[in-house]
């Protein structure tokens, strides 16, 4: 075989030379050369390692999601979660017109399923929500400026409120309501409040033009409702923020027949709509995340993995050996995959998220910026996302893939020196800096903090099964 014909054959082998390894700590090594006088070939040559770890985020904002967010759910891995929805009540939709002879009759607060009819859970039981009056003015939290600065994740850019905020409420609740969430019928949920307290109410705004009032002053009587889950709800549920409090009257009309009607508040001020979400990890793999612990090794966690939403915890990534490579010389990187498996279903009770995306890490851990796709439509960046892909009778596993040839390029540079990945939940996609078009886009993350999809990495004997598919070229 001469000379030439052999570097015809390495160039057509290329395209399915594939190396695969596994995010343990195991390292392997594959050789495939030619001898020194070839002018090209295919050369695999490095020992590559995924490390990996579960990962706590902090400082996740679940204000101005426009969802409310509400229920109780136990997973046997990834433990407890529950959510409670607070929100402020306002007039600016009000339209007076209460006739003076009406008199009141009940109140409500009027929830509306939201438009994704998202759920996480059993809904074919009962579950029970109660409503409470603040006893405390809600507020934001800024920790983009002053000593927090430092600690303020690429999608915090500005006064915010947190998943782990709450504020006091009064124990005894305006009222309750158990139903069975069955959410894709539901067209309204009305929860009856306490009558004496809607009676305060409509007297003010019978008697008061609201239009005039100080909204500061009007939280001095009701600074804001808590929406509470009973502890034996089994599903976490998303309302629209298009709340209602509707105040119904009756009265005789003009013609001497009596007419019934009614009045309602809307939400207050949007900002100060959020979520607190709590979680509990006890008896699961992950029990000290988030507790005692900001990250769990594999040793620490029985080789499992957890990404989910709204509680922060992610699947953290290095690719140190990846970093190597790229700052070998005569190497052309060809393509840089990476493959994870879940044990998650997208189906059931428990729902895998249907996209994950990766976020670039600090060396403290802190999300600098969404890793964006190397492929660009309109000539935007867009947030680099991966689709659930169901596996198969054949064996095949259920999976999302990353393209991480952006990555690839970006590591070898100073400004992403010691970064890592962390493996998210979705994000919206990105859209053009309104202050600067130079500047990378910053991202609201509606799905990130407005619900609670978990994904358990799969593992075979403790061993998570995310792989690094690398192709590259080594020029001689």
């Amino acid at each position: 075989m001469t000379r030439r014909y052999l570097g015809r054959l390495f160039l057509f082998a290329l395209p399915l030379v594939t190396l695969a390894f596994t995010s343990c700590d195991k390292e392997m090594s594959v050789y495939l050369d030619r001898n020194s006088n070839d002018a090209l070939s295919v050369s695999i040559i490095d020992s590559f390692t995924v490390a990996t770890s579960t990962y706590q985020l902090e400082y996740l904002p679940t204000a101005a999601t426009k969802v409310l967010l509400v229920g109780n759910t136990d997973h046997p891995t990834s433990g407890s979660v529950k959510s409670t929805a607070y929100f402020e009540v306002g007039f600016q939709d009000y339209v007076p017109g209460i006739p003076t002879e009406a008199v009141f009759d009940s109140v409500n607060l009027i929830l509306k399923p939201h438009r994704s009819n998202y759920y996480y859970g059993d809904t074919t039981v009962n579950n029970t929500f109660t409503v409470h009056k603040l006893t405390q003015r809600i507020q934001t939290q800024n920790i983009t400026s002053g000593v927090l600065d430092r600690n303020a994740p690429f999608f915090v850019n500005g006064p915010t409120i947190f998943n782990k905020t709450n504020f006091t409420y009064e124990t005894t609740p305006l009222g309750s309501k158990s139903f069975v969430p069955r959410i894709r019928t539901m067209d309204s949920l009305a929860i009856r409040l306490d009558q004496s307290f809607g009676n305060t109410l409509f007297d003010l705004m019978r008697t008061t033009d609201l239009q005039s009032i100080n909204y500061n002053a009007f939280l001095d009587y009701l600074a804001g409702i808590a929406l509470v889950p009973d502890d034996q709800n089994q599903a976490i549920i998303a309302f629209s923020d298009s709340i209602e409090v509707r105040f119904n009257y009756s009265y005789t009309n003009a013609t001497g027949f009596k007419t019934n009607g009614y009045k309602s508040l809307t939400l207050g001020n949007p900002a100060h709509q959020f979520n607190n979400i709590e979680y509990d990890r006890t008896g699961t793999p992950f029990a000290d995340l988030g507790t005692t612990k900001k990250e769990l090794t594999l040793a620490e966690s029985n080789g499992k993995l957890l990404v989910q939403s709204g509680t922060g915890a992610v699947t953290k990534i290095v690719l140190s050996s990846l970093e190597k490579l790229m700052r070998e010389e005569n190497t052309a990187i060809n393509k840089v995959e990476l493959i994870i498996e879940t044990d998650s279903e997208i189906t059931g009770l428990y729902p895998a998220p249907t996209r994950l995306m990766l976020m670039i890490a600090d060396a403290s851990g802190k999300p600098i910026m969404p890793l964006y796709s190397p492929y660009q439509r309109f000539n935007q960046p867009e947030v680099l996302l991966s689709t659930f892909i169901p596996g198969n009778f054949t064996g095949k596993k259920n999976t999302y893939t990353f393209d991480l040839i952006q990555y690839a390029k970006m590591i070898t540079t100073d400004a992403f020196y010691n970064t890592s990945l962390l493996l998210s939940t979705e994000t919206a996609n990105a859209s053009p800096s309104p202050t600067n078009q130079n500047q990378p886009p910053m991202v609201a993350p509606p799905n990130l903090f407005s619900s609670t999809n978990a994904a358990i990495i799969a593992s075979d004997n403790n061993i998570p099964k995310i792989k690094l598919n690398i192709i590259y070229t080594k020029f001689q």
